[in-house]
C-alpha cells in the first residue's frame, strides 16, 4: 500500500483496513547517521510502511524566547530554541542520503518541513507533504506547502474545530488531496485524554477527506493505536526510537520495533475477529439455525381432515419442519392423516382444504 493510497475518497467500507503506518523518528537519531539509518532499518524491520524526520533550523523555528511546553522531567530542556539546536544539524545532504537508504531499505521517506527552504529540497524526495499541529494556523506556509501540489497530511493538535475547518478551506482551495490526523499536542498524552472520540468526529465533519491519528501516549500495548483503527483512522503516526529508555527528546513516548510488530500482531487477531460488515447467517451457525431455532408442532392430537386451530399449534425446538414464520398460512389448513401431540409438522401432513 502506498501513502499516496488513503487520500481516495472515502467510500462505505465491508472491512476495517490495515492501516499505514508512519514511523515518526523525528530528531531521534540526535545528529548521527549512523543512528538515522538503524532507525530506517528497525521501522522497516517493524512494519512500518514510511518513516518520518523534522527538518528545521532552530533559528527558523523558534524565538530565543520560547518555553517548552513537554514535561520536563522527562526532557530537562526549558528552551525549545535550545532544544531545537540540538537537533538541527541535518540539512539537505543528508536528507538527499537518508532517501536513498529508504529506497534501499523498501520503507517510504518522509519529513516534515518546518521553513520553505527544507520544503523545496524535501520536495525532490517524497510524494506527501506533512503539516505539523503548529503550523496549522500558519497560513502563508500552508499555501506554500500547497503550491508543490502533493497531497497533505495535516496534523489537528491542540485545534478547536473552527480552526481546523479553516486550515482544511485554505488546502480545499488550493485543491490538494489532503488526510487530517487526530493529535493531543501533550507530551506524553495519558491514555486517558487520547480523544479518540474525535476521529468519528473529524470523519463526521470532514467526509471528503480520510482521516488517522498521530500518536503521542506511552506505547505500552500498543491499544490506543488499536483502538484508533477500529475508530476510522486510516494512516496512524507514533513517535519511534531505536531505544525507549534513552533520556529526553522524544524517546520516552516513542514505540520501537518491538513494539511495532505487537502492534501489527494484536492487530491482525483483532480484525479477524470483526470480520466484514454485512450482516448475514455465517456458515458456523448453521448448526444453530437447524437446531436451536423453532418449528410448529402440535400442541394436542388433531383427527385426519381437521381444520387446524391456533388451539392445535405450539412452537418448539428443533427447526426441522415448517417454521413459526408460517403460522398463518398453516392456520385453517386440514390435517392429511391423524396427528399425535407434540409432531414437528411438515408441509406433507397438512392439506389445503377450504384455503384457496
Amino acid at each position: 500500500m502506498k501513502l499516496t493510497d488513503i487520500f481516495a475518497v472515502p467510500t462505505p467500507e465491508t472491512r476495517i483496513p490495515v492501516p499505514y503506518v508512519i514511523a515518526e523518528a523525528g530528531v531521534n537519531h540526535e545528529g548521527s547517521m549512523e543512528i538515522a539509518r538503524r532507525l530506517i532499518d528497525e521501522a522497516a524491520e517493524g512494519g512500518a510502511q514510511a518513516i518520518k524526520f523534522q527538518t528545521y533550523k532552530a533559528g527558523t523555528l523558534a524565538s530565543k524566547d520560547s518555553p517548552a511546553y513537554w514535561d520536563t522531567s522527562k526532557e530537562p530542556t526549558k528552551s525549545q530554541y535550545e532544544l531545537f539546536k540540538k537537533h538541527d544539524s541535518f540539512w539537505k545532504n543528508e536528507f538527499e542520503a537518508l532517501k536513498k537508504h529508504c529506497d534501499a531499505t523498501g520503507i517510504a521517506f518522509m519529513s516534515t518541513p518546518f521553513d520553505v527552504e527544507s520544503a523545496h529540497f524535501l520536495n525532490d524526495l517524497m510524494d506527501v507533504f506533512k503539516i505539523s499541529s503548529s503550523d496549522i494556523t500558519n497560513k502563508p506556509f500552508i499555501r506554500i506547502l500547497c503550491d508543490f501540489g502533493k497531497p497533505i497530511l495535516l496534523s489537528t493538535g491542540a485545534a478547536h474545530l473552527h480552526e481546523i475547518a479553516e486550515a482544511v478551506e485554505w488546502i480545499e482551495e488550493k485543491g490538494n488531496k489532503l488526510a487530517l490526523l487526530h493529535c493531543v499536542l501533550n507530551y506524553p498524552t495519558a491514555d486517558e485524554h487520547a480523544a479518540l472520540g474525535m476521529i468519528p468526529a473529524l470523519k463526521r465533519h470532514f467526509p471528503q477527506h480520510a482521516i488517522g491519528y498521530s500518536d503521542h501516549t506511552l506505547p505500552k500495548d500498543m491499544h490506543i493505536l488499536e483502538t484508533a483503527t477500529l475508530l476510522g483512522a486510516r494512516v496512524l503516526e507514533k513517535h519511534f526510537s531505536h531505544d525507549k529508555s534513552l533520556p529526553g527528546n522524544d524517546h520516552y513516548h516513542a514505540m520501537d520495533k518491538n513494539d511495532l510488530r505487537h502492534f501489527f500482531e494484536r492487530l491482525a487477531g483483532t480484525l479477524a475477529s470483526v470480520g466484514d460488515m454485512n450482516l448475514r447467517a455465517l456458515p458456523e451457525e448453521e448448526p444453530a439455525r437447524r437446531h436451536a431455532r423453532r418449528s410448529l408442532v402440535t400442541a394436542r392430537a388433531v383427527p385426519a381432515g381437521t381444520e387446524i386451530s391456533a388451539a392445535d399449534l405450539t412452537w418448539k425446538r428443533p427447526a426441522h419442519g415448517i417454521s413459526p414464520r408460517n403460522y398463518d398460512e398453516v392456520i385453517g389448513m386440514r390435517a392429511r392423516h391423524d396427528l399425535d401431540e407434540d409432531m414437528v409438522l411438515h408441509w406433507s401432513d397438512l392439506d389445503c382444504g377450504d384455503k384457496a
